[in-house]
């Protein structure tokens, strides 16, 4: 997807013209089509900043940074049944009131955490996402920023974007992206051994469900993981080991059976400068494994084959959910027999979905710099939704030297105390990357 020019605001230039429309791609389709109120599609960012910021100044500088990168200001158009394409409908301001200030309580946190999981942002208001200001408890003069975005629309990196925009309009400090690490050319690809991908993958066994539906949350800062200088494998290839022995340990200690385990991973290529294209702009790749390859005693061999097949995935083009989601959406039949036929599909295909999601989002290359009374951020939380039938999802991010992790579950899978548990496994075999 590419940015688009900011549309005409009305009475500036004369006559108001319609608003401009952009078909909705792949992504956003199967996701419009996917739609559920029990388990909604959002994506939460939690940015923690050490001081305190100004309400107007904040309002209007995320505001001046929405006209900055206006593919952000659009609102589902409103069409008839028989239309063959959903539109986004270009806005030239918001429509709501997009940055609110909730009254501080006791779980504050809590409450602005679960408002992120548990209530999407209209599709019919432009823009899909807000953004919420939590003033921490009287130990401290911190700020949380509370990003929650409606997924059918857009995805992290690119809100991120937009708030690293705003940091600078605040703040007047430089918000650059960081330079991407840099890496040894991979060497030319061989044929990678990978697992059969006709099985169906295990899933990530019941624990003790709640009762209500929705989204859990459990959010952690770990140690990046260290690993030896010049090793073949990346962090990334760190982070996607420890997530599969984690659930292999968890479905062991419940009694199923070995199973081969497939974990989703975004892969994305855009650029972090104002020019990054806004919208869900990754693509998605599945990383297999065999159950005899998950053994925590021969991490350094699983390491090197995690690390040949997320290499060998990342360099193979293909389209953002495969060539079937691009035959799915083909706009040849009205869009809303296409969005029954995806529903019946999915429920078809669920025992072949992957295990789990891990989507590492790396170093945040932003400073998130909201200058010298609020400061820069000191941690970046994201989370992915865990909807049925993976239920559960892994989401990392770097800042300020520090891993942040997010486990986020269906609830319907998972209680809070089955979250604790595989934070303890996965911080486990995290640790027990660190072959040397």
């Amino acid at each position: 997807m590419t940015a688009l020019e900011q549309p005409a605001r009305g009475g500036t230039d004369g006559p108001a013209r319609p608003p401009d429309r952009v078909p909705f791609p792949v992504v956003d389709e199967v996701a419009r089509h996917c739609h559920q109120e029990e388990e909604p599609e959002t994506v939460h960012i939690e940015v923690h900043l050490p001081g305190r910021l100004d309400p107007a100044r904040l309002t209007s500088a995320f505001t001046e940074a929405l006209h900055r990168h206006p593919r952000i200001l659009m609102r589902e158009a409103a069409g008839p049944w028989y239309r063959r394409r959903y539109e986004w409908e270009l806005t030239a301001d918001p429509d709501v009131r997009v940055v609110t200030f909730p009254p501080p309580d006791r779980d504050a946190l809590k409450h602005a955490r679960d408002r992120a999981l548990n209530n999407a942002p209209p599709l019919s208001a432009s823009p899909p996402i807000r953004l919420e200001v939590v003033d921490e408890d009287d130990r401290s003069e911190g700020t949380v920023l509370f990003l929650t975005i409606n997924h059918t629309a857009l995805d992290g990196p690119a809100c991120l974007r937009v708030l690293a925009t705003a940091a600078e309009l605040y703040g007047g400090r430089d918000n650059s992206p960081a330079a991407p690490p840099v890496r040894p050319p991979d060497a030319p690809e061989e044929q990678v051994d990978t697992p059969s991908g006709w099985a169906p993958p295990a899933r990530v066994v019941h624990g003790t469900p709640e009762p209500s539906p929705g989204n859990g949350l459990l959010v952690t800062e770990l140690s990046v993981p260290r690993r030896p200088k010049g090793a073949p494998y990346t962090v990334n290839d760190q982070l996607m080991a420890a997530t599969a022995l984690m659930i292999t340990h968890w479905n062991r200690e419940h009694g199923a059976r070995p199973r081969p385990l497939r974990i989703t991973m975004p892969v994305d290529d855009r650029p972090r400068g104002t020019d990054m294209p806004i919208g869900n702009g990754t693509r998605l790749v599945e990383v297999p494994f065999a159950p005899e390859e998950l053994d925590p005693d021969r991490m350094a061999e699983l390491l090197r084959r995690t690390a040949d097949r997320t290499r060998a995935l990342k360099s193979l083009p293909r389209p953002q959910l495969g060539h079937g989601a691009a035959l799915l959406t083909a706009p040849v039949v009205p869009v809303a027999w296409r969005a029954a036929l995806t529903r019946g599909l999915r429920r078809t295909i669920a025992p072949w979905t992957s295990t789990t999601l891990l989507s590492n989002i790396g170093r945040i290359p932003y400073s998130l710099d909201f200058g010298d009374t609020a400061g820069r951020a000191h941690a970046v939380w994201f989370s992915a939704p865990a909807r049925m039938p993976r239920g559960l999802t892994v989401t990392t991010a770097s800042t300020a030297g520090r891993l942040h992790l997010a486990l986020r579950w269906s609830r319907t899978l998972l209680s809070h105390g089955d979250g604790a548990h595989l934070r303890d496994l996965f911080e486990h075999y995290l640790h027990a990357t660190e072959v040397s």
